[in-house]
């Protein structure tokens, strides 16, 4: 089983290249949305840096926005796309991607590094990457993703603007516009806000669930999933974020911390065929 990892790995050109920074000084950020660069430029996949409160644009190609903005969302195809097969074939060789790193900037062009745990060896194995593979392939395995500093700063400079109803995920909460017809459906309030599609982590643990309506974060009402991110951006240093929702008919306050929360592998999707039993 080894041996057939490491052909993998060799045929995806490991070992090309050392990783550009050093680990320990790399930032874990989470993967909050796509958008655009400019006005109507290229897309962009939107990295919230904690520490920072910055929101980090890097450039990424239509397929893979399209594949990031899915895995936000939860969604994969019952039958796989090009990031799901990869994610199909670690996990048939019982390889796990655990790290995905964003380590340089090269000639105006992002450069990336997968971490894989290969079966029966304590090694890791890295595997130079597209950063936008590498994040799309992130979102779907559940691994963490670092970017060096001279990254992070160079991409300060770049401009985005947000996409029309998109998912935006912040602090482990996945929210989205809220329209007449789901406030109707899920009994939602006449109040400004957006909904609620999913959380993990911290949130989770406190009692936030799908199908909420977020009305307020640090005291100020998101009116668009964006808005929402930026208010989380907003938090002050060494604060925890304030949320206030309405759930099953009642309003609650949160605090939640501005850290990264771990990420849990997307499930896979049942094989069902009609007509055949699996």
């Amino acid at each position: 089983m080894l041996c057939g990892v490491m052909l993998l790995a060799l045929s995806l050109g490991a070992g090309a290249r050392e990783l550009a920074a050093e680990i320990d000084e790399m930032v874990e950020v989470e993967v909050a949305t796509v958008g655009l660069a400019g006005f109507g430029g290229p897309p962009v996949v939107l990295l919230r840096e904690p520490g920072e409160r910055e929101v980090i644009p890097i450039f990424i190609g239509p397929n893979e926005a399209g594949a990031i903005l899915r895995g936000l969302a939860g969604e994969r195809s019952q039958r796989p796309m090009t990031h799901d097969l990869l994610n199909d074939v670690l996990d048939g060789l019982e390889a796990r991607l655990e790290r995905v790193y964003v380590d340089a900037i090269v000639d105006h062009t992002f450069l990336g590094m997968l971490e894989l745990s290969l079966p029966g060896s304590d090694d890791k194995l890295r595997i130079d990457s597209r950063p936008s593979d590498a994040i799309a392939l992130a979102i779907q395995a559940g691994a963490s993703i670092h970017v060096a500093p001279q990254v992070l700063e160079a991409a300060r400079d770049i401009e985005y603007e947000g996409l029309d109803d998109q998912v935006v995920v912040a602090l482990g909460i996945t929210v989205a516009p809220v329209t007449d017809d789901l406030r109707e459906a899920l009994g939602l309030p006449d109040q400004p806000g957006v909904l609620v599609n999913d959380v993990r982590g911290p949130a989770a643990e406190a009692g936030l669930q799908p199908g909420a309506l977020l009305l307020e974060v640090n005291g100020e009402v998101p009116e668009t999933p964006l808005s929402y991110l930026e208010l989380v951006r907003d938090t002050p240093v060494d604060e925890d974020a304030r949320l206030r929702y309405w759930q099953e008919g009642e309003e609650h306050e949160l605090e939640v911390t501005t850290d990264v929360p771990p990420r849990e592998p997307m499930p896979r999707p049942r094989q069902d065929v009609p007509g055949i039993r699996t």
